[in-house]
């Protein structure tokens, strides 16, 4: 699916609870390293008190990222918070990793939830992904994810 394609049809809605999923560029695992994916993690803040969202559920893994977030007004778009989320991540990685280039590959893909939508058990089918990929037995010992409902 090419990047105009994930775009159409994009709106973003104020209070509208979005499943988004974006990848490193070339699957690269960059979230291996622990001070790499700290680094990402408070971005996720950051993105937080910038564009009044909230982060419902997320998960990093060492190649890619999950989340359900919410957008609270209407002063901000889903396409500009992810955009400032993998832009202000990638600024800090590079620099700490003294290199240039992309980090992320472009776009994301999302999907707008319904408001009849079980938002824990889309919260759980994110933050289990560590689980189904075997990178950990318990999600107690996967230190990159966080959710409200859990």
């Amino acid at each position: 699916m090419s990047w105009n394609d994930l775009r159409k049809g994009r709106y973003s809605q104020n209070n509208g609870e979005y499943f988004v999923t974006f990848n490193t560029q070339n699957r690269y695992p960059y979230f291996k390293d622990f001070n790499v994916a700290q680094l990402f993690c408070q971005q996720i803040q950051v993105n937080e008190t910038q564009f009044d969202c909230v982060w419902l559920a997320w998960v990093l893994m060492p190649d890619h990222f999950h989340g359900l977030v919410r957008l609270e007004s209407d002063q901000s778009s889903l396409s500009s918070v992810i955009r400032s989320l993998k832009g202000g991540s990638a600024k800090q990685i590079n620099r700490s990793l003294m290199k240039q280039g992309r980090l992320w590959q472009p776009s994301f893909y999302d999907r707008a939830l319904r408001r009849d939508e079980d938002r824990k058990n889309i919260a759980r089918y994110i933050v289990v992904n560590p689980l189904r990929k075997g990178l950990v037995k318990s999600i107690r010992n996967y230190p990159y994810w966080n959710a409200i409902y859990l």
